[in-house]
């Protein structure tokens, strides 16, 4: 529960007239991974999250009343996952921002959906979200991963056409499911890798991993996977002499990334949705954060025009209540910090194209 986080934010910025706080409250929840391995992201979109409540109770709140944030951990773990939806239940919450994980996210998304409680994922990438969603409420302010494996699927066909492409995949939905789409998507332009191999995650050593990637021969690596295991497999890479390239998804636009892989991680090709720090429309919000010490990077953002979307569709439908939000989700445009956001029969949000960058000197930069 980080309330009072938000609170101490909202009296920074000004005075609040009391009657305000007392009245009806409305509230809204993030959830992620809080704590662990991918804390990253869990911060990310509870800073986003934070800043768009304190700014929206500044500017009067919703249909006039407060908006009350509450926090919770989901560890990335679907067990997790549905034990939070369901306190989350119990507390009344209108609308979840989150969860970042898929395998946590899909699981809950059943509980809101029966629920009637609203979810956007300013996270979860896997097709499958969206394509299967078990009814109407659940959407995303995230890219879909086969967009991702079209551009990096191009990237391996054309560029490294004749180079010897090796796929790794941490055997997670995430990891399994964008190495399949990315190698489907090389594979339809003629070219075959030279080798397709899973690792577990969760280890700090992959000399074994590393030194048979050597003994293929491989010039360009895909790993399918997070940052942890990318930082780690790349400083082995270095430490053995292995001068491929290594690509990945957008889980590698992490700072933990670099702070793992080093200088290692230099020329390290991944996806990500265009940066919206390049945004007008962002640029307070990404300031707000920054002045505060917070992640401004792309998922805190997406958090931030996510509860801006729904609080100007509960304006629009005048009222709370999910069903009458959910219509004005369906139909509405809303103006956000991203630019207008709206919802395709799916629950998929209008958010920029994936665009390639690259670690260069410990820095992010398009490619």
């Amino acid at each position: 529960m980080r309330f009072y986080r938000v609170l101490a934010g909202m009296l920074a910025a000004g005075s609040i007239l009391l009657p305000q706080i007392v009245s009806a409250e409305i509230h809204v929840a993030v959830a992620g991974p809080m704590k662990g391995q991918f804390a990253d992201f869990g911060d990310q979109i509870r800073a986003g999250a934070e800043q768009a409540v304190v700014d929206i109770n500044m500017a009067g709140g919703v249909l006039g009343e407060p908006l009350i944030l509450d926090v919770v951990d989901d560890g990335c773990e679907e067990a997790k996952a549905k034990a939070v939806a369901n306190q989350l239940i119990g507390r009344g919450v209108s609308i979840v921002i989150g969860h970042v994980c898929f395998g946590a996210s899909i699981p809950a998304s059943e509980i809101y959906s029966e629920a009637g409680i609203i979810q956007i994922s300013p996270a979860t990438t896997l097709p499958k979200f969206t394509d299967d969603r078990p009814g109407p409420g659940i959407y995303r302010l995230a890219p879909r991963d086969d967009a991702q494996a079209k551009v990096i699927g191009k990237l391996l066909a054309e560029e490294f056409a004749d180079k010897d492409v090796a796929f790794l995949h941490d055997k997670t939905a995430y990891g399994k499911g964008l190495t399949d789409a990315v190698r489907a998507e090389m594979n339809a332009s003629g070219k075959i890798e030279t080798l397709y191999q899973g690792f577990d995650a969760g280890l700090n050593d992959y000399r074994i991993l590393v030194s048979r990637l050597a003994l293929e021969g491989a010039d360009v690596i895909f790993l399918g996977g997070y940052h942890p295991e990318a930082g780690l497999i790349k400083l082995e890479m270095k430490r053995l002499g292995l001068e491929a390239i290594l690509v990945g998804g957008d889980a590698l636009m992490a700072q933990a990334y670099w702070d793992v892989a080093g200088e290692a991680g230099e020329g390290t090709v991944f996806a990500y949705p265009m940066d919206p720090h390049a945004l007008e429309t962002a640029a307070k919000v990404i300031g707000d954060l920054e002045s505060r010490e917070e992640s401004a990077e792309r998922y805190a953002l997406s958090a931030y025009a996510a509860i801006e979307a729904w609080a100007k569709a509960v304006e629009a439908a005048g009222k709370t209540e999910s069903e009458a939000v959910i219509a004005a989700l369906d139909q509405g445009s809303f103006a956000t910090i991203l630019g207008d956001v709206s919802f395709d029969e799916k629950g998929d949000g209008s958010v920029p194209a994936f665009v390639l960058y690259k670690w260069r000197g410990g820095k992010p930069v398009r490619r």
